[in-house]
């Protein structure tokens, strides 16, 4: 019974507190003595609902003694800071992407009589077929009856292994 007691004692005099992050969470670390070895447990109290997901990253690997100090507020201020350019240049990434698509979609792209839109030779350009020439030491030319092209040209199930 004293060993429980101990512990519980234990939790509320020989904690240290390690600072909080930006959702309120509390972090806390204690020394304890477990098998003769001195070992620090670490914690956090969750401010509100218990909701692992909001710890950050940085909690997280001090929680795991993947970090030997508690990150401190112009850590965490300077890491979400890159976080948002990180965001930011993600955003931007995308947008351009989508009018290179939009601006290579309507120059590669033609409607036939019938109002279907259909590839030009320019929009399948760069591709290959599935079946490919190779040539030899000897200079003679083989078709391969492996797969090959690009991402554009990919069509699943389409390959049949050589009969």
């Amino acid at each position: 019974m004293s060993k429980i007691w101990g512990k519980i004692r234990g939790l509320f005099t020989n904690r240290s507190f390690a600072g909080t992050d930006k959702s309120g969470n509390q972090y806390f670390a204690r020394t304890e003595l477990i098998d003769g070895i001195m070992k620090e447990k670490r914690w956090v109290v969750f401010k509100g609902e218990h909701e692992p997901t909001s710890v950050p990253v940085e909690w997280i690997c001090w929680l795991n003694g993947q970090r030997k100090r508690a990150p401190t507020p112009e850590e965490m201020a300077d890491m979400e800071a890159r976080r948002e350019r990180v965001r930011h240049n993600v955003a931007l990434l995308k947008k351009e992407e989508e009018e290179r698509r939009a601006k290579a979609g309507s120059n590669n792209k033609r409607t036939s009589t019938d109002g279907k839109i259909e590839d030009t030779p320019a929009a399948t350009s760069g591709t290959r077929g599935l079946k490919e020439k190779t040539t030899d030491q000897e200079g003679q030319e083989h078709e391969s009856t492996e797969p090959s092209g690009s991402g554009s040209s990919f069509r699943p199930g389409t390959w049949q292994p050589p009969t």
